[in-house]
């Protein structure tokens, strides 16, 4: 089907042709040119208001050109990097207000401690442990720190001390060890702003023993650093996984800790011990590690 429209002027300023030709290869002749009429009668290009004219890209008034090769690219390249720099400055705007809010909550936990100790006296025991529990959660409420207690080996003595007070509970929770990374994270969340580097945690943690505090430092032969209660034992610990390997018949480390309630790391610490002296021993294939109690 076939319609030609005859246009007065013609469809362009210069052409010869006054008119159109439309063709349409299966239907819909029909509403088209049902709706071409409806808008020849209401004639609504009349109300459009004129566009601008498009400039044609020659004269002084012509359009700016799109950048294109190396200069297109170096234009993106500053573009991005415009971009990286404002995300930036915004995430430190907001480190910068969430810092300001660790302040206020040390300074809290700070106005909490001394009020307690103001009112010792009108304030029950449970009470009191529970005020406590609440200043943990919070944070250190009085963080030991060089600009309180100087440097050098005072400042490591009086660190050891919070450290033996902090980390009683937590460690009693997690079977009587912990690793020092849980250590390093577990005390510099506590203290807030003021945080601890790892030479000063571990130097503090040397001197558990020498102020008699009920905690250890201690190094297994594979170099893992971890915090133990005094009344931690070697033997307890190898009792327990000599027990353990022997009830299940035979464990990784993986399922010792999910056991235990450990870390995977602390967990193969002590398989390895109970190894090294002579109670378990090791089948090591593509499986992975798994000890087996030691029958001869």
């Amino acid at each position: 089907q076939k319609m030609m429209i005859s246009l007065e002027p013609g469809p362009y300023q210069y052409s010869k042709y006054s008119y159109i030709k439309l063709s349409f290869k299966e239907h819909g002749q029909i509403e088209f040119y049902r709706r071409l009429t409806e808008e020849m009668t209401k004639k609504r290009w009349k109300n459009t208001p004129v566009s601008q004219p498009i400039p044609t890209g020659t004269g002084s008034q012509a359009g700016k050109t799109r950048a294109v090769g190396i200069v297109g690219i170096e234009r993106k390249i500053e573009e991005k990097r415009k971009e990286t720099d404002k995300n930036i400055s915004e995430a430190f705007e907001d480190l910068s207000k969430l810092m300001v809010k660790a302040k206020e909550m040390v300074e809290l936990s700070r106005s909490i401690a001394n009020k307690i100790k103001d009112k010792q006296g009108d304030i029950t025991e449970d009470e009191t442990i529970r005020f406590k529990a609440y200043l943990l959660s919070m944070g250190i409420a009085n963080p030991v720190t060089r600009e309180t207690h100087g440097s050098g080996t005072h400042y490591h003595m009086q660190l050891a001390k919070q450290l033996g007070d902090m980390l009683q509970a937590p460690l009693e929770e997690r079977g009587g060890m912990m690793a020092l990374t849980e250590v390093y994270c577990l005390v510099n969340r506590a203290r807030g702003m003021e945080l601890l580097s790892p030479e000063d945690l571990v130097n503090a943690c040397k001197m558990f023993e020498s102020l008699k505090l009920p905690l250890r430092l201690r190094v297994f032969d594979s170099g893992v650093m971890v915090v133990q209660l005094q009344s931690h034992s070697e033997e307890e610990m190898i009792a327990s996984a000599l027990d353990n390997v022997s009830e299940k018949g035979s464990l990784t480390a993986e399922e010792f800790a999910k056991l235990l309630g450990l870390s995977v790391l602390l967990s193969k610490e002590r398989l390895l011990l109970a190894e090294k002296m002579g109670h378990l021993c090791r089948d090591d294939s593509v499986e992975g590690l798994r000890f087996y109690p030691n029958l001869f």
